[in-house]
């Protein structure tokens, strides 16, 4: 079929959803919802068989789901309705909750259904329950309501009408008022899910110490105590409040007003040293797990002749000081006397590259991506010269620009089947790259098709990932399984008769590498071109660094993204040629 994607962005459940569709054979074209102009616009130049709506934050126009078939993909079982769902479900607790693909009408998301699939809830935030199970289970709803669109004995169901005529049920947005938290009388419990159900956006409205600021990214902490409210202590950017009976961890704030009010940052880097004053610095050493829960970014362990490294940077970023806490508790982990090593990234994402917020917010922006890709650089140059073990990168979670290459360091990549990865850099302001992918990605894939690859812009799905070589292996039913199954392959391989034969390969290989063309080479004529991204003439990449970080809204759909708009230009441009004399 032909598809059309109306969305408000490209975001990680739309990205998903495109790589599925055109898996199955299927061509999908996508605009961003700017305006009904726009859309109506799309709509007669693709000429789409279906129109589907990812997320949209507005209703589909009259004048185009009237004339062509439109399905919303809901983030909520059959019935309900509104612009809050997921939060709605936190909030109350729900056991199950579900994705809908429903026809749009006249009424919000009340028209007749196609599909649902239902899901167990996690205690988890809406950022991370909308990456995982929403997203697998909305492309789960929309393949099967395709197969049934197939069917001519199969049409949708419609709502069914209530009492006072109305269909389904209606929740509004929430109000600042009902996310409010009360330090005073709140339990940890309340406060976890009000700070949950309002990640992502719009983040929960509060005052610290003396600072009104929204909060994000919350953890709970089983040991820590102190007066309600108190702020009792901080870790690698993290703080940790004090509640009625216990403590949590708010990573990330936004202060509200100033000027980067709207910037999403440490907590630590919002408050500030001089309000912090006091407040005891609890760090954790990486390898040592703590009784108990708690929040922790970097953790490792051993298990079974395997040494695992797990880093769940918050949405995949890492920062200057993040890489290199990462890259001294790799180190401290190579001392052990294992035999395979396994990069975990986090459950979400495994990570997205340099820390584009933590940049913005520095008064000088150029030196500060130069110091965090060199950062970048010097942890991924750790593990490609990790040359005495095998090295194993299982990516649960996304992955994206100079995170991709920093998995390809490794000896094998394993991948979880939902994964998405973006191995391009180009998105951001025309970024040439570094993470050492020049020798990375052709060893894989060779010279031609990684070219191919940095240019495309569209993200892969793990099936394909596995086609193109730039991962090893799939498997597993979800994350979940996946993460159960790498601890068997990776205590196989340990115990494996050839390892060491693989090491002596391995090492040999290197060696050969290094003596053909130096590591030391390819890095410098990557960050050549990187001088020239951050320091040069050209602003682009500032400019959609800016754009990315303030959320400016998209004033036009990318010509990479949008295929209807390219195939209008080629046929304007084929009609001009035909009529010149």
């Amino acid at each position: 079929m032909r598809i059309l994607f109306l969305t408000h962005s490209f975001n990680s459940l739309s990205q998903c959803l495109f790589v599925e569709l055109r898996r199955l054979g299927h061509e999908v074209s996508i605009e961003f919802d700017i305006n009904d102009r726009v859309t109506e616009e799309a709509v007669a130049l693709y000429q789409p068989d279906l129109v589907i709506a990812p997320f949209l934050k507005r209703a589909i126009p009259e004048s185009v789901w009237r004339t062509t078939l439109c399905w919303i993909v809901h983030p909520g079982p059959v019935g309900d309705r509104g612009p809050a769902a997921l939060d709605w479900a936190i909030e109350e607790r729900a056991g199950e909750w579900g994705v809908t693909v429903l026809q749009a009408d006249a009424e919000m998301d009340a028209g007749d259904v196609w599909a649902s699939v239902p899901f167990p809830m996690r205690a988890a935030s809406k950022s991370s329950l909308y990456r995982r199970e929403v997203t697998d289970a909305a492309v789960r709803a929309v393949v099967l309501a395709l197969e049934r669109l197939q069917n001519p004995d199969l049409r949708p169901e419609p709502l069914p009408v209530n009492p006072d005529g109305s269909r389904g049920r209606w929740r509004p947005a929430f109000t600042a008022a009902q996310r409010e938290i009360d330090w005073q009388r709140d339990d940890s419990a309340t406060i976890l899910r009000r700070i949950r159900a309002a990640d992502g956006a719009p983040g929960v409205r509060g005052e610290i110490l003396g600072l009104p600021v929204r909060m994000y990214n919350a953890w709970p902490e089983s040991r820590l105590r102190g007066e309600p409210g108190a702020l009792i202590a901080t870790r690698d950017g993290g703080i940790c409040r004090a509640t009625i009976d216990g403590a949590v961890w708010i990573t990330h704030l936004r202060a509200i007003g100033g000027e980067r009010g709207d910037l999403k940052l440490p907590a630590t880097q919002v408050l500030g040293s001089e309000r912090l004053a006091g407040v005891p610095e609890l760090t954790l050493e990486p390898l040592a797990a703590p009784a108990g829960e708690t929040w922790q970014e970097i953790r490792g362990w051993i298990e079974n002749d395997v040494g695992y490294l797990a880093f769940d940077f918050h949405n995949g970023a890492m920062s200057t000081d993040q890489c290199r806490r990462l890259w001294a508790a790799w180190e401290r982990l190579r001392q052990s006397p294992v035999r395979v090593l396994v990069l975990l990234g986090g459950e979400d994402f495994w990570s997205n590259g340099i820390h584009l917020h933590r940049i913005e917010a520095e008064d000088n922006a150029a030196e500060a991506s130069w110091d965090n890709i060199e950062a970048m650089n010097d942890l991924t140059r750790a593990i490609i010269e990790t040359d005495d073990r095998l090295v194993i990168s299982a990516l649960r979670g996304n992955a994206g620009a100079g995170g991709v290459f920093l998995a390809l360091a490794a000896d094998e990549v394993w991948c979880a089947p939902g994964v998405v990865l973006n191995p391009h850099y180009k998105n951001m302001g025309n970024l040439y790259g570094s993470e050492y992918w020049t020798y990375l990605l052709p060893r894989r894939v060779g010279s031609e098709a990684a070219r191919g690859i940095v240019d495309n812009r569209l993200p892969i799905g793990a099936a394909e990932a596995r086609e193109h070589g730039l991962v090893d292996a799939v498997f597993g039913a979800s994350a979940t399984d996946f993460a159960l199954q790498v601890a068997g392959k990776a205590r196989e391989l340990a115990a494996s008769v050839d390892l060491q034969a693989r090491l002596d390969a391995k090492r040999t290989g290197r060696r050969r590498d290094e003596a053909s063309r130096p590591l030391v080479a390819y890095r410098k004529e990557e960050m050549r071109h990187m001088h020239l991204n951050f320091f040069g003439f050209d602003p682009s990449y500032h400019v959609a660094r800016y754009n990315f970080v303030h959320r400016v809204p998209h004033s036009r759909t990318p010509l990479h993204l949008a295929l209807h708009r390219r195939i209008g230009a080629a046929n304007r441009t084929g009609m001009n040629a035909r009529n010149t004399p």
